[in-house]
């Protein structure tokens, strides 16, 4: 864990956050005493679920796609 004080965090905060967003946790001191730490946030892995592809039926056998044209074919 890596330590800056308050001035420094002030004065060099984009370059404190990239460090947070590579993973490093960072604790602020003001005055000697700590009082913030700084962490990633939580990764989030799985996509949600309307950016997720829909469900495919598979099924084995006869396609149903088929059997219905031939179906529609085969009618008077």
């Amino acid at each position: 864990m890596k330590t800056v004080t308050f001035t420094e965090f002030r004065k060099n905060a984009s370059q404190v956050l990239d460090l947070v967003e590579k993973g490093e946790t960072i604790r602020v001191l003001r005055h000697g005493k700590a009082i913030a730490k700084v962490v990633p946030a939580e990764l989030r892995q799985a996509k949600p679920a309307w950016k997720r592809p829909g469900l495919r039926l598979a099924v084995s056998g006869a396609s149903l796609t088929r059997a219905v044209l031939d179906e529609r074919r085969s009618s008077p």
